[in-house]
């Protein structure tokens, strides 16, 4: 055999790349295909932020709760304390039916603007520091426009999705959403509580954007968003000087610049590896609400460039999940909702990474799941249930599901299997709903002609000649028995 025809039978018997579609050569690539990825995905992401976030806290809260007075573990008790709640919720969304969802997003919306509302009053909102932001309950502090923050997305997303499906004009799709969205920031402003608002902002700007809003009218409304915020952001005289800190370094070293210096000085201090868990200076009363704001300093303190970038990694993530999970869905409502989740999620961390490294003015945003908050962990964790809900609903998913495939973790939670998306079952609800809803108005409308005819305001509707009046005249039914008489049966 000569080496002419060895090379021929060589090729002949290689596989060619256009036959068949290669599988990944990673492991992780290979466990990308598989279909319950997405959803255990975002459960490890949700729980390695939230243990970084539980031992960072204790980290860097142990000094201030006991100078404090108290134990060095009051703080991070606390925090356990909202994370284990933060887990319920997680577990509970988990659970809950896409149908249910869609049915209480709209109270849920009604119910976050009365809690609102009902803050700002006092006797009833706890004021702390200038703001009336919170609500205690026991020993509880509950902060109103956290949940807010759901609330939009829950309903945002349904609105958008139910006006999609009847091809709404533009109109109808911008103005229930736009002004509702604008009450909600405006009582937030009100607290008043310019971060999240920011955080709305980006929420409502994400349900337009994922929505289809057309560019020139979504630049229009975001161009004023932003311009609105500039605004309030120059009307208080300490957020004006934040921004004249963030411009000028050196204009106000030991005034409203000496938080974000202390960071960059943290952040240089721990270099690549860290000075080691637990070994911060900053917290040491240098470095204010380290275990709060600028936690993401304490954690570049201790864990250094690379626990930080482990950060920025788990986050980046998420990123890629949550669009993964919404471009794989077939229900529309889960599409935005997921879309709009993952973008107030990540903008949220990225902005308050981008004011502790000194790119942005300081804003207040906390690092979601990571930071010391009670109800921001506790929702941000119910969102993530949510969204991992929505990961079970991928189209792959549930034939996985529904073919056994549950898996070791789904198995322990015990959960129920997902529904299918399906549009004619949507489309069918959608008339029946239309059709309820006309008979209703329809109904209204009789019964304030006939208030109105009894007043005495409106004349009775004249009837043309020979029709009887169904309501005036009845015939009675002729009995069995007189028809036999008549009929000469008897």
């Amino acid at each position: 055999m000569s080496v002419s025809e060895t090379v021929e039978q060589r090729k002949e018997t290689r596989p060619r790349s256009t036959d068949k579609k290669q599988p990944p050569r990673t492991r992780f690539g290979t466990w990308l295909q598989r279909p319950l990825a997405s959803f255990h995905l975002v459960v490890t992401i949700a729980t390695l932020l939230t243990l970084l976030g539980l031992v960072m806290v204790l980290s860097a809260s142990s000094v201030e709760a006991y100078a404090g007075g108290g134990s060095a573990y009051t703080l991070f008790s606390q925090q356990a304390m909202y994370a284990a709640l933060g887990a319920v919720l997680f577990y509970f969304a988990l659970r809950m039916p896409i149908r249910t969802l869609r049915k209480l997003s709209f109270p849920l919306f009604l119910l976050s603007v009365v809690a609102l509302f009902l803050v700002l009053i006092p006797g009833i909102g706890v004021e702390a520091q200038g703001a009336r932001r919170w609500f205690m309950i026991g020993p509880i502090s509950v902060q109103p426009s956290e949940f807010a923050k759901v609330a939009l997305a829950l309903w945002g997303a349904h609105l958008l999705a139910s006006r999609r499906a009847e091809n709404a004009s533009l109109k109808d799709i911008v103005i229930p959403l736009v002004p509702a969205g604008a009450v909600v920031c405006f009582l937030v402003v009100l607290q008043p509580n310019l971060s999240t608002t920011i955080a709305l902002g980006i929420i409502l700007a994400a349900l337009l954007w994922f929505g289809g809003l057309p560019v020139r009218v979504f630049v229009t409304i975001l161009t004023f968003g932003i311009g609105t915020a500039i605004i309030l952001a120059l009307s208080a005289g300490y957020r004006s000087a934040r921004i004249t800190a963030f411009l000028d370094r050196g204009a106000d070293p030991q005034g409203k610049g000496y938080q974000a210096r202390q960071a960059m000085y943290s952040l240089a201090d721990g270099g690549v590896l860290g000075r080691g868990l637990g070994q911060s200076r900053a917290k040491w009363s240098y470095l204010p609400n380290s275990h709060n704001d600028f936690i993401f300093a304490i954690i570049g303190e201790e864990l250094g460039f690379i626990g930080c970038c482990v950060v920025i990694g788990l986050f980046a993530l998420f990123v890629y999940a949550g669009l993964r999970i919404a471009l794989r869905s077939a229900d529309p409502f889960l599409r935005l909702l997921t879309a709009a989740a993952t973008s107030w999620i990540v903008a949220q961390a990225f902005i308050n990474i981008g004011y502790v490294v000194g790119l942005l003015p300081v804003t207040g945003l906390q690092l979601p799941l990571v930071s010391a908050g009670g109800s921001s962990l506790a929702i941000t964790l119910l969102m993530f249930g949510i969204v991992a809900n929505a990961a079970r609903h991928e189209p792959e998913a549930i034939a996985a599901l529904h073919a056994g495939q549950d898996g070791r973790f789904s198995k322990l939670l015990r959960l129920p299997k997902p529904e299918a998306y399906s549009p004619a079952k949507a489309a069918a609800a959608r008339s029946e709903a239309a059709r309820r809803a006309a008979a209703r108005a329809a109904r209204q409308r009789a019964a304030r002609a006939d208030a109105q005819r009894g007043r005495g305001g409106v004349p009775p509707r004249q009837q043309p000649a020979g029709r009887r009046r169904v309501a005036e005249v009845r015939t009675p039914r002729p009995q069995p028995g007189r028809r036999r008489e008549e009929r000469g049966y008897s």
